[in-house]
Order: structure tokens, then C-alpha cells, then sequence
């Protein structure tokens, strides 16, 4: 309909000049001496409007003509553009399919292009580190360093790839340097903490793990099994005299010294410090919360001293366990080697076969028959003390 109107209104103006050129009687001179030239009024109006067109011709002859090398180059920027982002998406495509020769080389011809340097640099050193080409992967990163605006991408980008090649020390100083620039968002936490962990400065992996914990970043069970490695350490620290192992334990919050793998080791450190009424008071509440095996070696680690009312009540714990854990050959042993020394043979005796007859371990048979020869040899019971000692060298081969 719109082609219809145009049409019409194009033939309308067509009849319209006809008729007003048929009745115009209008005439032009030029009159140049000795020269004289007469034309029509409509003529001279054609005459015009073609000079007019030829003129607009030759200008936009000469402007294109004089433009041409502005768009000549322009035409191969935008081609260079082109290639250079069409180059970026293959290598991202590419490092995401796992093709990292593809994907570096992709990146290397993305990089052409100034504005897509920075973020090419960084998909060819991922792909150089995927491909254990340690050394291109740091020229790469060394080549964003003069840009600001990637600052902070090199530097998260550098501490993961670190992390994953295990060079601590050089996450840690990318870590330190996103700190200072004030990047402390979690991703860069993470990262961080698993640095931290490698180079085992627990210490700071406690304070990483409480604050990754306030933002809901890390799951419960790594986190507690983060924290029992970190406790661990610090307890296992040799450096630690008596004072100093009790101001670390009473550091750890009440929470976390519930945790029985905690416990146990600070019962180990309380015992090697000759600390064993703090061992015991470890081992007894952290028992109450969850019961575990290895609380109770450390429990007859810190046994009392002979006719103690100390020892004593380690025997009456013993035995209230046992009416909860009947079948327990660790319980049973604990209970008879705390027996044997309060001089209980008969009692002591009867827990120690019946931890014999339940153990599975070999470590427990084995301990187990040295209590048992030790008890008979003090009864004077030789033959069954060398029996006992025999099948304590046959456990200790297996």
C-alpha cells in the first residue's frame, strides 16, 4: 500500500511538471560578447539541474577519494576485531572442552588485539598450567602485570594455579598482595585457606576457617576436619612445655574441645608432659559426648598412681562403661590394666582375657597378651607368663 501511495504521488508530480513545462513560455539569454545564446525557460532548468548532479558527482568523487584510507584502515581494524574476539571465544570454548594446546594458541592470536590482551593472558596461562607448562604459564601471567584494571583477575587467577601446583609460598605472597589491594571476597578466602594448609601454618587456618564459617562458605565436615588438623598440630607441637600445652588447650573454644579426634590428641599431649590428671579429665568429658577407642589408650596412658583415690575412680568409670560397651575389648583392656595396678589380679585378669577373646586389631591382641604375661609373671606364674609373652612376639610380626 505504502509502494501504491509513492507511486501515485511520483506520477502526479511527473504530469504536474509536463503540463507547467508544456504552458510556460518563459525564455533565458546568455549573452556573453560577441556571443549570444537563447535557450527556454525549461531548458535552462534541466541544464541546471543536471550541472547540479554532475557537480555532487565530482565532490563526492574527490571526499570518497580522500577518505579512502581512513576506511581502508578502519575496515582492517574492524577485521583485526573481529578475528581477535572470534579468537577469544575459541579459546574460552576450547579451555572449557579441555583442548588446552587449542586453547593457548586461540588466546596467543586473541591477544593481537590491546583490548583483549589482559583477558587472553589469562585463558592461555590457565591452559599452559593445565598442560604443566609451569614456565609459559608465568610468562603469561607476567604479562598482565602493567594493567590495572586486570590486577586483581591475574592475581586470583595466579594463587588458584599456585594452590594447584602446590608452590604455597607463591599463593601465599599473591594472597598477601590481594589483600593489600583490598580483594578479601571469599573465592579469594578459599584460596587462601588451602595455601595455608599446604604450607601447614595451622594457626592461620583456624582463623580462616572461623571466618569462612561466619559467611556459611565451607561445608560443616570440612571445616571440623580442618579444625582437627590444626588442633592437632598446634597439640602435637613439642615446643610446648606444661604451661604453655595448657594455655593452647584452653584457647581451643568449649565447642570445638568436645570433638573426641581433638581430645585424643590433647590427652596424648597432656600424657607426654607428665600432665595425667589433665589427660584423664580430657578423656572423661570428651567420652560423654561420643564414645571412641582411642580416648581410652590415652585413658590407661594417664593412669593413676597405685591405691589413689584417683585410680579408683578410674576403675569405677571403667566399669559403668562397661555395663553401656559390654563387648568392648578396648574398654576391657583399660579396665584390666587399671585392675593389674591397683593390684586386683583376679578382676584384672578376667578383663584382660575377655579384651583377648573380643580384640580384632593387632595391636590390641599384642597388648593385651604383654599385660596378661606381665600379670602372671608377677604371680609367679612363669609358664603362663612365657605363653603370653610368645603370642605378644607372634602379634607383633603380624
Amino acid at each position: 500500500m505504502t509502494i501504491f501511495i509513492r507511486l501515485l504521488i511520483l506520477f502526479a508530480l511527473a504530469v504536474g511538471l509536463a503540463i507547467g513545462a508544456r504552458f510556460n513560455p518563459g525564455n533565458v539569454v546568455l549573452f556573453y560578447p560577441p556571443y549570444r545564446i537563447d535557450l527556454s525557460l525549461n531548458l535552462f532548468l534541466v541544464g541546471l539541474l543536471v550541472l547540479f548532479v554532475v557537480a555532487y558527482l565530482v565532490l563526492a568523487a574527490i571526499r570518497t577519494t580522500r577518505d579512502m584510507p581512513a576506511r581502508v584502515a578502519a575496515y582492517r581494524q574492524g577485521k583485526r576485531e573481529r578475528d581477535a574476539n572470534k579468537a577469544l571465544r575459541e579459546s574460552l570454548r576450547t579451555l572449557f572442552e579441555g583442548r588446552f594446546g587449542y586453547a593457548e594458541k586461540a588466546a596467543a592470536r586473541a591477544a593481537e588485539l590491546p583490548e583483549n590482551a589482559g583477558v587472553a593472558a589469562l585463558v592461555a596461562a590457565r591452559a599452559a598450567h593445565h598442560m604443566g607448562q609451569y614456565v609459559r604459564r608465568d610468562k603469561w601471567l607476567a604479562s598482565v602485570e602493567a594493567d590495572a584494571s586486570h590486577k586483581v583477575a591475574r592475581l586470583v587467577s595466579a594463587t588458584e594455579l599456585y594452590v594447584d601446583q602446590h608452590e604455597s609460598d607463591k599463593a601465599l605472597e599473591a594472597v598477601k598482595e590481594l589483600h593489600a589491594n583490598g580483594s578479601r571476597h571469599i573465592q579469594v578466602l578459599r584460596w587462601a585457606l588451602k595455601a595455608n594448609q599446604q604450607a601447614r601454618r595451622w594457626a592461620e587456618v583456624l582463623k580462616l576457617v572461623r571466618t569462612l564459617d561466619k559467611h556459611h562458605a565451607l561445608h560443616p565436615a570440612l571445616s571440623n576436619r580442618l579444625k582437627e588438623l590444626a588442633y592437632e598440630d598446634l597439640l602435637r607441637d613439642n615446643a610446648h612445655d606444661a604451661e604453655s600445652i595448657r594455655r593452647v588447650w584452653y584457647e581451643i573454644p568449649a565447642a570445638d574441645r568436645k570433638s573426641v579426634t581433638v581430645a585424643y590428641y590433647a590427652a596424648l599431649a597432656f600424657n607426654g608432659r607428665g600432665l595425667f590428671d589433665d589427660a584423664r579429665d580430657i578423656v572423661e568429658k570428651a567420652l560423654q559426648t561420643e564414645w571412641d577407642e582411642r580416648l581410652l589408650r590415652a585413658y590407661r596412658d594417664a593412669a593413676a598412681a597405685e591405691g589413689s583415690a584417683a585410680l579408683l575412680a578410674q576403675i569405677d568409670h571403667c566399669e559403668q562403661w562397661m555395663h553401656v560397651h559390654p563387648t568392648d575389648p578396648e574398654l576391657a583392656l583399660t579396665l584390666g590394666t587399671l585392675c593389674f595396678r591397683q593390684k586386683l589380679w583376679g578382676k584384672a585378669q578376667r578383663h584382660m582375657e575377655q579384651a583377648l577373646s573380643d580384640a580384632i586389631s593387632a595391636s590390641t591382641v599384642r597388648e593385651a597378651n604383654l599385660k596378661l604375661a606381665q600379670l602372671h609373671e608377677a604371680l609367679g606364674q612363669d609358664e603362663e607368663a612365657a605363653y603370653h609373652y610368645r603370642q605378644c612376639a607372634i602379634a607383633t610380626t603380624l
